[in-house]
């Protein structure tokens, strides 16, 4: 099924969602204005506002807090891209120039400043006090897995528990809150809510470890580059499990390429070909598998509905992805 067929019944609510995603953003500065039109004419597959809305409609239906909780969600990820950008000294972001390859550092840095307090108004404007300690709950996690994976980039000392702190941190938290943010936003109550945070958090995880096993299909229709991973010197998941079969003496070569040749493709090649002998990838792709499994064990403690039935197709199709 492809995305465009999933979000089909949900089509009109992010047309209006969009709208008010554009007002959320207007400034009376001119660059301001400027660069924030083009923020919104690059946007991505909207996987971050689908959550929300059918979560939303799986527990009573869409509202116009709905709407303000994928525009939070929206504008607080974008910044925290738009200073990613910056601290990754990335000059591309989804095909497109990144902010600060066309602005420069200083404005970009100030962008990002600037969507999160509009953010921040958003929810307060409206007394949407318990959709901003949501959000900003999963803000501050993404910013300790961030640390937490540049801290132990150094040392390449990551084990299995501290890889998935960091993607339960940096990746599953803000997917965790847009399940938790659409819930709270049709008036699910408390319990209902949590569950939904875990199958959004375990949905993420998934997700991530998806991502991270596009690296390692040798750049074959994924619009990812094989090994892009290893030059950003981070330890994923298929090269703990290979780390952790190896001797000694294997150990230190596999460190040693990461460290100081990522960007050689041949030693970059080979070290992905040993992860894939050493079993790597498919224990990965069996982790995977698992927490997608616990993420729909909760959505199928639901009652059926066709709005359950769109959930699980998302969900799906976020694991099913090439790129």
């Amino acid at each position: 099924m492809t995305l465009n067929e999933i979000k089909a019944p949900v089509d009109h609510h992010l047309e209006e969602f969009e709208k008010q995603f554009r007002l959320s953003m207007k400034s009376k500065v001119p660059l301001l204005d400027k660069i924030t039109r083009y923020i919104v004419k690059r946007k991505g597959k909207q996987m971050r506002p689908l959550f929300v809305f059918f979560t939303a409609q799986l527990c009573g239906g869409i509202t116009e807090k709905t709407y303000r909780a994928a525009s939070l969600i929206e504008l607080l990820h974008t910044a925290t891209l738009v200073h990613d950008d910056v601290v990754d000294d990335s000059n591309e972001r989804r095909g497109f120039f990144s902010l600060n390859a066309l602005w420069k550092n200083k404005i970009s840095v100030l962008v990002g400043d600037y969507l999160l307090s509009r953010g921040l108004l958003l929810s307060l404007d409206n007394d949407d006090f318990e959709l901003l300690k949501i959000v900003s709950r999963s803000v501050k996690q993404m910013s300790e897995g961030e640390l937490l994976q540049l801290e132990k980039a150094r040392n390449l000392d990551i084990k299995e528990d501290i890889y998935f702190e960091i993607i339960t941190k940096k990746t599953a938290s803000l997917i965790a809150s847009c399940f938790e943010c659409g819930a709270a936003s049709s008036g699910a109550d408390k319990e209902t809510q949590e569950k939904l945070r875990l199958m959004g958090e375990y949905t993420g995880i998934a997700f991530q470890i998806k991502d991270d096993l596009l690296d390692f299909n040798n750049g074959k229709n994924t619009g990812k580059p094989a090994g892009g991973d290893i030059k950003e010197r981070k330890l994923t998941l298929p090269l703990i499990y290979l780390l952790d079969k190896s001797s000694y003496f294997e150990k230190r070569q596999i460190i040693n390429t990461v460290k100081n040749h990522g960007n050689d493709p041949d030693k970059v090649a080979d070290l992905i070909e040993k992860a894939r002998k050493s079993g790597g990838i498919d224990y990965s792709r069996k982790m995977m598998q698992t927490y997608l499994n616990k993420a729909f064990e909760i959505l199928n403690s639901f009652p059926e509905s066709a709005w359950r039935t769109s959930l699980h197709d998302l969900v799906q199709f976020t694991i099913e992805r090439e790129n």
